[in-house]
């Protein structure tokens, strides 16, 4: 078996121009080095396979190579890689800080690559401080790490920062069409496409997911192919599933996610691609946002297809219930069934807004003659609108009590039938409906228009305003303070029996004295009691206004703090409270030899 050389590797860059996706870095360097305007340390950072230790090396190989010198040269004396995760001691950094006193043999520089430079221990990092801010001429140090914030403020002080960026999957999907014409394999735009957005913006991963799937399906690399073999749904799984959605095909869109589910598809993964597919769509109903959308060609018209059949504020609810469902996912206990609600809910969006939309003019539900075997009656919009100003107008004319009833029968038309309370209207004649139609019997309802409903209405009216009576002739009735007391007690009494135990309590302990004519004088222990009394204060007032015919009846409240120390807080304070009132409890205790 002939050795095999991996893609990542085989199709590494050698100049800049190869570098993928980071143009502005590789532009900058080839002017630095033209210009005779290089840094003496430099930082790559940036994601993992976008290009930092290969840019590294051809920073290293371009510097020393002149015009008299072989281009394949790779001035391997000249470049020094070290890999700083196992390399990160202060004794490793000595014997690097010792090798850069010596001046290259070949060529004009030496070049320090130290890759995973974060990985550093800070005992390293600080004895490499002096070498990298004043290192000789003949020594060039490139640092390489993912990490940029683990690196120490000194170090990043020191060095001319270059910030690498994820490769786009367009810049991916090119390289990758380039390295199969090379290797003579035939693939799919779309199957390319794929590959280079499971990458994720790494070109080394691409290139080994590209070596994965050209082993598995040899040298036609279809989108299917790479579907089944990255474990990845396919575009045609969402657009099938939309369909469904739009069509609100419930039970065969629950079979379609049972049938992803059995393939070993993960539901989190399922509806995290839904929401993006449907972010898609929207993309796509705007011609200044559809280069958002990052899909070859045939599947951009397919996305353009679907999106001219799904409304902007299907999508918007679309993306907003696949999203919430995605958030839900890990603390949901019944994963599959909340995947399958939101399915169920994102198919009833459109039945939803149908419903609004295209809903019937009816006064009266259809719902609410079906239930009664009446058949409904259709009626359009100006009927209906004739009908709400004919009821309007009667209304108005039976408030003030100014319709002609001679008038009215004489003019009265027999195009609107009252079937119920509600008034179903219909534009055929009263004739239609009577005791011999199909329409059950019922009782019969007073029509809004007659003289019966006008008078029932004015009686009620009557009936619903409220007698007021001149301050001036309320009546003022002497009572006695025995009296007063008693209806004190009796409203406690009520308001315990309504449950109010605290409020009645508080009547029962505080008995007020009259202070003058009409004046209830209450003295209360605590500042509590006087606010919880002055909440009760108004149905009390009104009591004793009826009970003892007196309505000048105020009520003083005072606090007294001294008063507190009468009532009985501890159980010895209230047993020797209740031993006065009578003295026999006291031999009721000793006898059976009971505690407090």
């Amino acid at each position: 078996m002939e050795h095999f050389i991996v893609s990542a590797r085989k199709y590494r860059p050698q100049t800049f121009k190869d570098v993928v996706g980071q143009q502005a870095i590789t532009n900058t360097l080839l002017n630095a080095i033209e210009n005779n305007h290089l840094a003496q340390a430099l930082l790559f950072t940036g994601p993992r396979g976008v290009g930092k230790t290969s840019c590294a090396r051809i920073l290293a190989k371009t510097i020393n190579q002149d015009d008299q010198q072989d281009p394949d040269e790779d001035f391997a004396f000249n470049i020094f890689e070290l890999d700083a995760a196992s390399n990160n001691s202060v004794d490793d950094i000595r014997s690097l800080i010792d090798q850069v006193r010596i001046p290259p043999q070949v060529g004009k520089y030496k070049v320090y690559i130290i890759d995973e430079v974060h990985m550093l221990s800070q005992a390293a990092f600080n004895a490499f401080l002096k070498t990298l801010e004043e290192p000789p001429k003949h020594a060039i140090f490139i640092l390489a790490t993912t990490e940029k914030h683990k690196i120490i403020p000194t170090i990043l002080s020191r060095c001319q920062i270059f910030d690498f960026k994820r490769i786009t999957v367009t810049d991916a999907k090119n390289h990758l069409m380039q390295v199969a014409e090379q290797e003579g394999i035939i693939a799919d735009e779309d199957a390319l496409q794929i590959i280079a957005q499971k990458a994720d913006g790494a070109m080394r991963d691409a290139l080994s997911i590209f070596d994965r799937v050209v082993s598995f399906s040899g040298k036609n690399l279809t989108r299917q192919a790479v579907t089944e073999n990255l474990n990845v749904l396919d575009y045609e799984t969402y657009f099938s599933v939309t369909d469904l959605i739009l069509e609100n095909n419930i039970p065969q869109l629950l079979v379609s996610f049972n049938d992803i589910l059995a393939q070993g598809f993960d539901g989190h993964h399922f509806i995290a691609g839904l929401a993006s597919h449907f972010r898609d769509l929207l993309v796509c109903k705007n011609q200044e946002t559809i280069a958002l959308l990052e899909v070859g060609e045939q599947t951009k018209a397919k996305y353009l297809n679907q999106s001219q059949r799904a409304t902007h504020q299907f999508l918007i609810r679309g993306i907003e219930l696949a999203n919430d469902c995605d958030l839900k996912y890990k603390t949901s206990r019944n994963q599959r069934l909340l995947v399958e609600l939101c399915l169920m809910q994102l198919a009833s969006i459109l039945v939803k807004d149908g419903e609004k939309k295209n809903d019937p003019h009816y006064i009266i539900p259809p719902s609410y003659f079906k239930e009664k075997g009446i058949t409904p009656v259709k009626v359009s919009l100006q009927q209906k609108e004739k009908s709400q100003q004919i009821h309007s107008e009667a209304s108005s004319d039976a408030s003030d009590n100014t319709i002609d009833v001679k008038q009215e029968h004489k003019n009265e038309e027999p195009a609107i039938s009252t079937i119920d309370q509600n008034s179903t209207v219909s534009n055929t004649s009263s004739s239609s409906i009577d005791k011999k139609s199909d329409i059950p019997q019922r009782q019969r309802k007073t029509s809004g228009l007659s003289l019966s409903s006008i008078r029932k209405k004015k009686e009620h009216q009557e009936s619903k305003v409220e007698k007021v009576v001149d301050p001036k002739n309320l009546p003022t009735s002497a009572f006695s303070e025995s009296e007063m007391k008693a209806a004190w007690i009796e409203y406690g009494k009520m308001q315990d029996k309504k449950g109010e135990r605290i409020i009645g309590s508080m009547f029962a302990m505080n008995i007020p004295k009259l202070k003058g004519k009409d004046v209830v004088a209450l003295e209360l222990p605590n500042q509590s009691m006087k606010v919880d009394m002055e909440a009760a204060q108004a149905g009390l007032l009104q009591f004793l206004y009826k009970k003892l015919d007196n309505y000048s009846i105020t009520i003083d409240i005072t606090v007294n703090e001294e008063a507190s120390k009468k009532y009985a807080f501890t159980p010895q304070d209230k047993y020797e409270k209740l031993r006065e009132k009578n003295p026999l409890i006291d031999k009721l205790r000793s006898s059976f030899d009971l505690d407090i």
